[in-house]
C-alpha cells in the first residue's frame, strides 16, 4: 500500500525540476482561484450548489457535495504541491475536474467561443490534463513522496 500511495516516479533531477514545477503551478491555480473563493463563499453556496445525478452521488446533499468539491480543489491541491500522496490527490482532483465537465457542464460547448460568454467543459478540460500528467508520472524526485518511499532503484515497466 505505501508503494501505490508514495511512489514518487521518476527520480531524474531534470525530470523531477519538470514536475515540480508543474505540481505548484497546477495546485496554486486550483488552490488560489477554485478552491479557497469556494470555502469563503460556503454560506451562500451551500444551499443550491451541484449534486451529481449518478448513483450514488445522487443521495449528497448540495452541502455535502460542495464540501467533496472544497476537499478535492483545496486538500487535494494542497497534497499536490508538497507531493504527499500524490498520485491519489490528483486522482480525486481529476474525479472532481470530470464531474465538472461532463455533468455540471454536460449540455455547454467543448470550446469557449467569443464574443459570448457561455460556459463550456474547455477550462475544466484544461485543468484535466496536467493532473493526469501527475497521475501518470508521480510527485517526482522532489516531494514527501519521495522522502517517504525511498527506493534505491526505480522498477522497469
Amino acid at each position: 500500500m505505501k508503494k501505490l500511495f508514495f511512489d514518487c516516479g521518476t527520480r531524474d533531477t531534470v525530470a523531477s525540476i519538470g514536475i515540480l514545477a508543474l505540481r505548484v503551478m497546477i495546485g496554486l491555480m486550483m488552490l488560489i482561484g477554485h478552491g479557497i473563493p469556494k470555502i469563503q463563499q460556503f454560506e451562500a453556496r451551500k444551499d443550491f450548489f451541484f449534486v451529481p445525478d449518478f448513483f450514488p452521488l445522487k443521495f449528497m446533499s448540495p452541502a455535502v457535495s460542495l464540501m467533496a468539491c472544497i476537499g478535492a480543489e483545496v486538500i487535494g491541491s494542497v497534497l499536490i504541491i508538497i507531493g504527499l500522496a500524490t498520485r491519489p490527490a490528483a486522482f480525486l482532483l481529476g474525479f472532481s475536474l470530470v464531474i465538472a465537465a461532463f455533468s455540471f457542464l454536460g449540455a455547454t460547448p467543448w470550446f469557449f467561443s467569443p464574443p459570448t460568454l457561455v460556459e463550456s467543459k474547455e477550462l475544466p478540460l484544461l485543468y484535466l490534463i496536467p493532473v493526469i500528467t501527475i497521475i501518470l508520472t508521480g510527485a517526482g524526485g522532489y516531494s514527501l513522496d519521495a522522502a517517504i518511499h525511498k527506493d534505491g532503484k526505480r522498477r522497469r515497466w
